[in-house]
Protein backbone atom coordinates (compact mmCIF):
# COMPACT_ATOMS: atom_id res chain seq x y z
CA UNK A 1 0.00 0.00 0.00
CA UNK A 2 1.60 3.24 -1.05
CA UNK A 3 1.41 6.31 1.24
CA UNK A 4 -0.87 8.07 -0.81
CA UNK A 5 -3.89 5.10 -0.82
CA UNK A 6 -3.14 4.70 2.73
CA UNK A 7 -4.20 8.45 3.29
CA UNK A 8 -7.33 7.19 0.88
CA UNK A 9 -7.89 4.39 3.27
CA UNK A 10 -7.91 6.54 6.99
CA UNK A 11 -10.92 8.44 5.14
CA UNK A 12 -12.53 5.42 3.96
CA UNK A 13 -12.05 4.26 7.26
CA UNK A 14 -14.20 7.11 8.73
CA UNK A 15 -16.84 7.17 6.71
CA UNK A 16 -17.69 3.57 7.02
CA UNK A 17 -17.78 3.80 11.09
CA UNK A 18 -19.97 6.80 10.28
CA UNK A 19 -22.25 4.82 8.26
CA UNK A 20 -22.77 2.08 10.84
CA UNK A 21 -23.24 4.73 13.75
CA UNK A 22 -19.99 3.61 15.57
CA UNK A 23 -17.78 5.49 17.73
CA UNK A 24 -13.80 5.33 17.75
CA UNK A 25 -13.93 3.32 21.02
CA UNK A 26 -16.63 1.37 19.57
CA UNK A 27 -14.34 0.17 16.83
CA UNK A 28 -11.24 -0.24 19.12
CA UNK A 29 -13.03 -2.51 21.15
CA UNK A 30 -13.90 -4.69 18.02
CA UNK A 31 -10.49 -4.35 16.71
CA UNK A 32 -8.70 -4.34 19.91
CA UNK A 33 -6.64 -1.33 18.17
CA UNK A 34 -6.59 1.46 20.52
CA UNK A 35 -8.40 4.52 20.39
CA UNK A 36 -5.79 6.85 19.34
CA UNK A 37 -4.42 5.11 16.99
CA UNK A 38 -7.33 4.58 14.86
CA UNK A 39 -7.49 8.30 15.31
CA UNK A 40 -4.48 8.42 13.69
CA UNK A 41 -5.39 6.33 10.46
CA UNK A 42 -9.03 8.19 10.08
CA UNK A 43 -6.63 11.71 10.11
CA UNK A 44 -4.34 10.11 7.64
CA UNK A 45 -1.32 10.81 10.05
CA UNK A 46 -0.66 6.67 10.69
CA UNK A 47 -0.32 4.12 7.97
CA UNK A 48 -1.98 0.74 9.13
CA UNK A 49 -0.64 -2.17 8.57
CA UNK A 50 -2.16 -5.06 6.61
CA UNK A 51 -2.69 -6.86 9.61
CA UNK A 52 -4.49 -3.76 11.64
CA UNK A 53 -6.14 -3.14 8.27
CA UNK A 54 -7.66 -6.76 8.72
CA UNK A 55 -8.88 -5.78 12.13
CA UNK A 56 -10.27 -2.75 11.23
CA UNK A 57 -11.98 -4.12 8.64
CA UNK A 58 -13.60 -7.05 10.47
CA UNK A 59 -14.59 -4.68 13.45
CA UNK A 60 -16.46 -2.48 10.93
CA UNK A 61 -18.54 -5.83 9.03
CA UNK A 62 -16.61 -5.06 5.84
CA UNK A 63 -13.53 -6.55 4.14
CA UNK A 64 -10.07 -5.09 3.43
CA UNK A 65 -10.77 -5.23 -0.37
CA UNK A 66 -14.22 -2.93 -0.38
CA UNK A 67 -12.42 -0.57 2.30
CA UNK A 68 -9.51 -0.20 -0.22
CA UNK A 69 -12.45 0.15 -2.82
CA UNK A 70 -13.97 2.67 -1.10
CA UNK A 71 -10.98 4.32 -0.61
CA UNK A 72 -10.74 4.79 -4.15
CA UNK A 73 -13.90 6.69 -4.55
CA UNK A 74 -11.95 9.11 -2.50
CA UNK A 75 -10.32 11.06 -5.04
CA UNK A 76 -11.58 13.79 -5.94
CA UNK A 77 -10.00 14.38 -9.38
CA UNK A 78 -8.74 11.17 -11.58
CA UNK A 79 -8.23 12.00 -15.77
CA UNK A 80 -9.25 8.85 -17.74
CA UNK A 81 -7.54 9.37 -21.29
CA UNK A 82 -8.68 8.81 -24.60
CA UNK A 83 -7.74 5.38 -25.79
CA UNK A 84 -7.73 3.30 -22.97
CA UNK A 85 -10.08 0.47 -23.43
CA UNK A 86 -10.98 -1.56 -26.78
CA UNK A 87 -14.59 -1.05 -27.38
CA UNK A 88 -15.65 -0.66 -23.91
CA UNK A 89 -13.92 1.89 -21.34
CA UNK A 90 -14.85 3.39 -18.17
CA UNK A 91 -15.01 6.78 -18.37
CA UNK A 92 -14.93 6.99 -13.98
CA UNK A 93 -12.50 4.58 -12.30
CA UNK A 94 -13.57 3.54 -9.40
CA UNK A 95 -16.48 2.89 -6.70
CA UNK A 96 -18.13 5.91 -7.13
CA UNK A 97 -21.97 7.06 -7.34
CA UNK A 98 -21.89 7.39 -11.06
CA UNK A 99 -21.06 5.29 -13.42
CA UNK A 100 -19.56 5.74 -17.19
CA UNK A 101 -18.89 4.26 -19.92
CA UNK A 102 -18.24 4.73 -23.65
CA UNK A 103 -18.52 2.24 -25.88
CA UNK A 104 -17.10 2.57 -29.32
CA UNK A 105 -17.81 0.78 -32.91
CA UNK A 106 -20.18 -1.69 -34.23
CA UNK A 107 -21.84 -3.03 -31.20
CA UNK A 108 -24.55 -5.00 -30.00
CA UNK A 109 -24.48 -6.26 -27.67
CA UNK A 110 -27.39 -9.17 -28.49
CA UNK A 111 -29.03 -8.80 -24.75
CA UNK A 112 -31.86 -6.93 -22.74
CA UNK A 113 -30.69 -4.96 -19.58
CA UNK A 114 -32.57 -3.84 -16.51
CA UNK A 115 -30.77 -1.37 -14.20
CA UNK A 116 -32.25 -0.53 -10.76
CA UNK A 117 -31.16 3.11 -11.30
CA UNK A 118 -31.65 6.20 -13.49
CA UNK A 119 -29.17 5.96 -16.79
CA UNK A 120 -28.81 8.52 -19.80
CA UNK A 121 -27.45 7.31 -23.23
CA UNK A 122 -25.81 9.94 -25.34
CA UNK A 123 -24.47 9.57 -28.92
CA UNK A 124 -21.05 10.95 -29.02
CA UNK A 125 -20.45 10.39 -33.09
CA UNK A 126 -22.79 7.86 -35.07
CA UNK A 127 -26.08 6.78 -34.68
CA UNK A 128 -27.61 3.90 -32.01
CA UNK A 129 -31.29 2.28 -32.00
CA UNK A 130 -32.57 1.77 -28.58
CA UNK A 131 -35.61 -0.62 -28.08
CA UNK A 132 -37.21 0.45 -23.97
CA UNK A 133 -40.95 -0.15 -23.03
CA UNK A 134 -42.00 -2.04 -26.29
CA UNK A 135 -40.68 0.77 -28.32
CA UNK A 136 -37.85 2.08 -30.88
CA UNK A 137 -35.64 5.07 -30.60
CA UNK A 138 -33.67 5.86 -33.14
CA UNK A 139 -30.58 8.38 -32.03
CA UNK A 140 -28.16 10.46 -33.78
CA UNK A 141 -25.12 12.65 -33.05
CA UNK A 142 -25.97 14.68 -30.05
CA UNK A 143 -29.01 12.90 -29.07
CA UNK A 144 -29.63 11.98 -25.56
CA UNK A 145 -32.22 9.19 -23.65
CA UNK A 146 -32.87 9.30 -20.24
CA UNK A 147 -34.03 5.29 -18.93
CA UNK A 148 -35.70 5.36 -15.18
CA UNK A 149 -34.66 2.69 -12.71
CA UNK A 150 -36.05 -0.65 -13.94
CA UNK A 151 -37.08 0.22 -17.69
CA UNK A 152 -35.60 -3.09 -19.64
CA UNK A 153 -34.10 -2.04 -22.65
CA UNK A 154 -31.71 -2.89 -25.73
CA UNK A 155 -29.39 -1.17 -27.92
CA UNK A 156 -27.24 -1.37 -30.72
CA UNK A 157 -24.79 0.52 -32.84
CA UNK A 158 -26.49 1.16 -36.51
CA UNK A 159 -23.52 3.42 -38.06
CA UNK A 160 -19.52 2.04 -37.91
CA UNK A 161 -17.61 4.04 -35.82
CA UNK A 162 -20.39 5.06 -33.46
CA UNK A 163 -19.54 6.10 -29.74
CA UNK A 164 -21.70 5.77 -26.67
CA UNK A 165 -21.75 7.35 -23.33
CA UNK A 166 -23.44 6.04 -21.00
CA UNK A 167 -23.92 7.50 -17.84
CA UNK A 168 -26.09 6.08 -14.92
CA UNK A 169 -26.09 6.02 -10.88
CA UNK A 170 -24.22 3.77 -9.75
CA UNK A 171 -25.70 -0.07 -9.12
CA UNK A 172 -24.06 -0.09 -5.42
CA UNK A 173 -26.53 3.14 -4.71
CA UNK A 174 -29.90 2.95 -3.53
CA UNK A 175 -31.38 5.63 -5.60
CA UNK A 176 -34.42 4.31 -6.67
CA UNK A 177 -37.69 6.22 -5.38
CA UNK A 178 -39.77 4.59 -2.78
CA UNK A 179 -43.35 6.87 -3.23
CA UNK A 180 -43.85 5.16 0.71
CA UNK A 181 -41.08 7.29 1.94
Amino acid sequence: MDEKEALRVGAAVRRRRRTLGLTLAAVADRSGLSVPFLSQIENERARPSARSLDRVAEALETTTARLRAAADSARAVDVVRAGEGDGVRRVVRGRHQLSALEFTGELDLGREFQHRNDEVMYVVQGAAEVEAEGQAYRLEQGDTLFLSGGVRHRWRATVPGTRLLVVAVAEHIDATYDSRR
